[in-house]
């Protein structure tokens, strides 16, 4: 019988306690203080509701209002985390895209550089070749008159052009004979020149 009686003081000791932690979350009651330390024991949080003011009626309505704002608030920080994060890997992304667009700006001006430094040789090939067919058809000391007023690697040029245009076509070079043309200093240096350079473009 006194074990029976135990054990419905302690159903009626869980049953108030209960009804106080159920009340306290309703706001009907404060009892905060008094539950704190049993929060902190089992490892939780005591309630954050604000405490009812006395007199005033419970608002159901209100509560949920609160637990909503609340909910608002901690998904406004997660979106605030999340786009700031966003923004760093727009910063990120934009930095990648502007170094890559300067790497290409220099690889065209490489490339235009290139193009353009191609197209000075194949001018400049093409002109040693009209000036060689020009000149081959000149009188023999009109041609070495002309040559020898130009600089030493120009005459050089147009030597070694009239060369491969007659080898091309079969017929006997005239370079040999201008040369005996020039003065012998001049033609012995434009010789050593030619033995001592490769060809140019």
């Amino acid at each position: 019988m006194f074990g029976r009686v135990i054990v419905l003081l302690l159903l009626i000791v869980v049953l108030a306690g209960g009804g106080i932690v159920w009340f306290d979350y309703l706001n009907v009651i404060d009892a905060k203080t008094v539950l704190a330390p049993l929060y902190h024991l089992i490892g939780r949080d005591g309630r954050t509701q604000e405490a009812a003011v006395p007199g005033e009626p419970l608002n159901l309505d209100a509560e949920r209002l609160s637990i909503r704002l609340e909910a608002l608030e901690l998904r406004n920080m997660e979106m605030d985390t999340r786009q700031q994060e966003l923004d760093s890997r727009y910063g990120q992304i934009e930095q990648m895209a502007q170094e890559l667009e300067e790497r290409q700006k220099a690889l065209d001006e490489r490339e235009n550089s290139f193009n353009a430094v191609t197209r000075e040789a194949e001018t400049k090939e093409r002109n040693i070749e009209q000036n060689a067919r020009y000149l081959t058809g000149m009188p023999p000391e009109r041609a070495v008159g002309i040559l020898i007023a130009e600089d030493d690697q120009d005459i050089i040029d147009v030597l070694r052009k009239t060369e491969e245009i007659a080898q091309a076509e079969g017929t006997t070079s005239i370079v040999s004979y201008w040369l005996s043309l020039m003065p012998p200093e001049r033609a012995a240096e434009l010789q050593r020149k030619m033995a001592g350079r490769p060809p140019s473009l």
